[in-house]
C-alpha cells in the first residue's frame, strides 16, 4: 500500500478529540517509508490544522469534499446560492431546528454554538455572506426529520447524517470519495494502492472503492458490513494498530 487515508472524528481521533503519541509515531513511520498520509473529514480546514501541524498530511479532503486541499491547488465544490436559499426556506419550517451554514467566511448559525465558534445570524433564509457556501447543517430534537429535509433538497444537493443526528447538506460534487479520487490522482497513486479507515455513513463509498477498506470497531453497522477488515476502536488506536501490523 502506498497511501493511508483516514477519517478523523471517531476514527483516527480518540473520543476526547486527541491523538495518541503512539498514533503520531506510527504515522511518522509511514512518512519515513515514503507512504503518503491523507485525511478525509467532515471538518472544515480550521478544525484540522492542529492535527495537520503534528502529522503533516500530504493532502486533505475537508467538509466532506466541499473543499479539497491538494499539494499544489485547492478545489471547491460549493452549493449554489439559489439552491441554498431554496433549501433554507423549507427546512426553517421544521420546529426547534438548529441551522448552521459553513462558508468561506466561517460558520453562521441561528443560535450560539460556542464549540464551533459560530457567528449568530438571524436572517435565514437570506444568505449571511456572498462567499462560497460549503455546507448547510441541521439538527433537531424532533425525531424522523430526515424525510422532511430530503423533500427540501434540490437536484444538485444531497444529505448525509453524521453520528445519527447531524444532517449535512452539500453539493452533489462534494463527497469524500470524490475528494479522495482527486487526492490520489494528485500524488500519482492508484485507488487499489490505498487503505481507507472510517466509521460513519459518509465513509462507505471510500471503504468500498479503496484497495482496502477498514472500519474501526465503533463504526456504524452499515460501515462494518462493507469493510474488508475491522480494527480496534478509535479509543484503542485501531488505525495505528492496523497500520503497524499490516502496512509497515
Amino acid at each position: 500500500m502506498k497511501a493511508i487515508i483516514t477519517d478523523l472524528d471517531r476514527t483516527l481521533l480518540h473520543t476526547d478529540k486527541t491523538v495518541s503519541e503512539y498514533t503520531y509515531a506510527v504515522l511518522k513511520k509511514c512518512h519515513d517509508r515514503g507512504i503518503v498520509v491523507m485525511a478525509a473529514t467532515a471538518r472544515p480546514e480550521r478544525a484540522v490544522l492542529s492535527y495537520h501541524n503534528h502529522i503533516g498530511f500530504d493532502a486533505i479532503t475537508t467538509l466532506n469534499g466541499a473543499r479539497i486541499i491538494l499539494p499544489h491547488r485547492i478545489i471547491e465544490n460549493g452549493i449554489r446560492p439559489s439552491d441554498a436559499e431554496s433549501i433554507l426556506k423549507k427546512v426553517m419550517m421544521i420546529p426547534d431546528s438548529v441551522l448552521s451554514m459553513e462558508t468561506g467566511e466561517g460558520i453562521f448559525s441561528n443560535v450560539p454554538i460556542p464549540e464551533w465558534n459560530a457567528t449568530v445570524f438571524s436572517g435565514f433564509p437570506a444568505l449571511p455572506t456572498e462567499s462560497i457556501i460549503y455546507k448547510i447543517l441541521l439538527s433537531c430534537e424532533k425525531n424522523n426529520v430526515q424525510r422532511e429535509v430530503e423533500k427540501a433538497l434540490t437536484p444538485d444537493t444531497y444529505m448525509t447524517v453524521a453520528e445519527g443526528k447531524l444532517i449535512q447538506i452539500m453539493s452533489t460534487a462534494a463527497t469524500k470519495w470524490n475528494g479522495i479520487r482527486m487526492m490520489l490522482e494528485a500524488v500519482g497513486i492508484r485507488q487499489s494502492e490505498a487503505v481507507y479507515f472510517g466509521d460513519d455513513n459518509d465513509d462507505i463509498e471510500s471503504i468500498k472503492y479503496c484497495g482496502v477498506g477498514i472500519a474501526v470497531s465503533n463504526a456504524v453497522d452499515a460501515v462494518l458490513d462493507v469493510a474488508d477488515f475491522v480494527t480496534e476502536s478509535n479509543d484503542m488506536d485501531g488505525v495505528a494498530q492496523y497500520i503497524e501490523k499490516y502496512v509497515l
